[in-house]
């Protein structure tokens, strides 16, 4: 055992993939100590705060409210709020609507924006304009409202009666942060709900792997047990099996997914019920696989000897056949759970993910973004920090996968 061990961490591709995955599951344990809290509570006022932003959080027992506290000025949150893009597209829009724009300069935030509040009418339909881009300018517009039209911030101490304000903010003014208690820096920003993006991330990823090993372990139990059962006694049972297998094979895998979770219902689909669920639609491939490698070792000498001696069928199966393919085995759980953190992603994106009162999800978070335009309105850290860490968890799983291919099989070896 110590010397398949070493030949396994001997093995580049597994050895880097087990370290991507350690150093996300050692953020997952770690954060949780440094910004503990509830994932999913509000920590800011307003939409998208960008990365970086500065907030202190007051728990007011009145309104359960928060203070925020930003330190940039007005001015320098419109410049940064409005890319370049953005100012093309306004540029667009004023010729569209044949406004002279001759003497305008584009990196001129004051001045684009007098001639936006001038002439813009969310009533307006210039010629050859889609309703899409239409509602791309009023989200625009919108946001330049919000920035211009920050309402006063206050900061806040504890007091006999509760919170006491202490000072009045402008949006337009600078706060010195040594003056304010309680300052959080969110380093991946909000969402369109005001709550911590790394704070959610790292909840949703010590989720998305429940899940996966949830599902991960019921599919390759029952895929293992079938595929044995199949492969060793053969006849009727072999033929029986096969044909539940073969029926589950012609429907895809993912439909049939998607009708058991629509069928469930939102509010009894837990993250453990969307993980039951997987598990119980994905076991066919492992059945199969397993069924083909007990096939090529059910008429072995060791497996006959054993079956001469008068041992029963499950001596045989457990201490003849299962330690020749143990190794296939720890493959294909890796390889399940990283479809079933895939599945659940694909599942919370078609809104048939878990419910999302109780915890988030790389999924959920990745539907919530799409429900609220973050990809339109240019809040990459809301959606794309999710993306990546999907992409390292699948990856580092199947980099190892690939290494344990290496190990076990010699033939694939450089």
């Amino acid at each position: 055992m110590i010397r398949i061990i070493k030949q396994v961490f001997h093995s580049s591709k597994f050895l880097f993939g087990f370290v991507v995955l350690m150093s996300i599951l050692l953020l997952v344990i770690i954060y949780p100590f440094i910004n503990p809290g509830n994932p999913l509570k509000t920590v800011s006022i307003g939409t998208f705060a960008q990365p970086g932003t500065y907030v202190s959080v007051y728990d007011s027992v009145e309104s359960k409210t928060n203070t925020l506290v930003i330190e940039n000025s007005a001015e320098k949150r419109l410049d940064a709020a409005l890319s370049m893009g953005d100012r093309v597209e306004l540029i667009l829009w004023f010729e569209a609507m044949e406004v002279d724009i001759s003497e305008l300069d584009i990196n001129d935030t004051d001045a684009l924006l007098a001639l936006w509040k001038k002439y813009y009418d969310p009533a307006l339909r210039p010629p050859g304009m889609t309703k899409a881009k239409r509602n791309y300018y009023a989200r625009v517009d919108a946001s330049i409202t919000q920035i211009l039209n920050t309402e006063l911030k206050y900061l806040a101490r504890e007091g006999e009666e509760g919170l006491e304000s202490v000072k009045e903010i402008k949006g337009t003014d600078y706060v010195n942060l040594n003056n304010v208690a309680n300052v959080v820096r969110l380093p991946l920003g909000t969402d369109n709900f005001g709550r911590d993006v790394l704070k959610q991330l790292v909840a949703a990823i010590k989720t998305s792997i429940m899940i996966g090993l949830i599902a991960g372990s019921i599919a390759t139990f029952i895929g293992l047990f079938l595929g044995l059962l199949a492969g060793f006694i053969g006849g009727w049972v072999d033929d029986i099996i096969m044909f539940v297998t073969n029926i589950f094979t012609v429907i895809p895998a993912f439909i049939l997914l998607i009708l058991i979770s629509y069928s469930i219902g939102q509010d009894q689909r837990g993250a453990k019920t969307v993980a039951i669920v997987i598990g119980f639609t994905s076991w066919i491939w492992t059945a199969r696989a397993v069924r083909s490698q007990v096939i090529s070792l059910r008429n072995r000498d060791h497996v006959n000897l054993s079956k001469l001696s008068g041992h029963n069928l499950w001596r045989i199966i457990l201490t003849d056949i299962l330690p020749y393919i143990a190794s296939y085995v720890v493959m294909a759980l890796i390889l399940q759970i990283s479809s079933a953190i895939l599945a659940e992603a694909q599942l919370s994106m078609l809104g048939l993910g878990p419910k999302t009162t109780e915890v988030p999800t790389l999924g959920l978070m990745m539907n919530w973004a799409m429900l609220y335009s973050a990809h339109l309105s240019g809040s990459w850290w809301a959606y794309f920090p999710v993306i990546l860490t999907i992409a390292l968890i699948s990856f580092s799983l199947n980099l190892m996968n690939t290494g344990l291919d290496q190990v076990f099989n010699p033939t694939l070896r450089d």
